[in-house]
């Protein structure tokens, strides 16, 4: 199993932001669901939702993409 960089970065980001999984959803349009999947590894998000991530948690997308590494 690959390691879960990429998801924890998420995590941590978007709990320093103090923005719940929901509110990420709805401003992503990516279900929470999914996004909770991202976060534990399960699934790795493509690219365009590393973009919309990003822009969401106003943050640079190679902030997220050195996750994938």
């Amino acid at each position: 199993m690959m390691t879960n960089r990429l998801g924890d970065q998420l995590k941590e980001i978007r709990e320093e932001k103090k923005i719940t999984l929901e509110e990420l959803s709805l401003k992503t349009r990516v279900g929470s669901e999914k996004l909770a999947r991202y976060e534990s590894g399960e699934e790795v998000p493509s690219e365009a939702t590393l973009l919309k991530l990003s822009n969401a948690l106003e943050i640079p997308i190679s902030n997220l993409m050195d996750g994938l590494k």
